[in-house]
């Protein structure tokens, strides 16, 4: 009889276990688009997503039938929001400018493009999580479309014929 009955503990363990089966790839493919980095070299992204998780199961109790992906999407825009504004200017103290059409907008560019389109959220639930008016949020985002389809094409890299032996 004790071992059907599994301990609150154990149940909310495998409960998140099960939501973050499902739900750990598309989070952190978010958080990777987010801190602009390459997909296969992310470690800012996995730990802006392993923070939201473990936010997300400190509260998992309390989530009381709200969708524990929308609280983890929530703290993922939150922590990284903040660690933009912490940041302001730096781009990872010292590493090189990250790779991608995303490393030229803004953290906040990002943040918007990537709850926008990405996520699909609406602007309002957009401008809320962010505490922006929406139409700043529509603007941002604009301006962050414009940016990313009218940017200069990068150069092409020089072609080098072969090296000749000097005579």
């Amino acid at each position: 009889m004790r071992e059907r009955q599994a301990s609150p503990g154990a149940r909310r363990a495998r409960e998140f276990e099960a939501f973050v089966a499902g739900a750990a790839g598309r989070l952190l493919h978010a958080a990777t688009l987010l801190t602009a980095e390459a997909p296969r070299d992310n470690p800012r992204a996995r730990r802006l997503l392993t923070l939201s998780l473990a936010h997300t199961y400190a509260c998992w109790d309390r989530l009381r039938g709200e969708d524990p992906y929308e609280r983890a999407r929530q703290s993922l825009a939150t922590r990284f929001a903040r660690e933009a504004w912490h940041r302001h200017g730096v781009r990872g103290r010292g590493r090189s400018a990250p790779p991608g059409a995303l490393a030229a907008l803004s953290a906040q560019e990002r943040l918007v493009i990537v709850l926008r389109l990405y996520e699909g959220v609406a602007e309002e639930q957009a401008a809320a999580l962010l505490g922006l008016p929406t139409e700043r949020v529509r603007v941002i985002c604009d301006r962050a479309i414009a940016a990313l389809t009218h940017a200069p094409a990068r150069a092409a890299p020089a072609v080098r014929g072969p090296k000749v032996a000097p005579s």
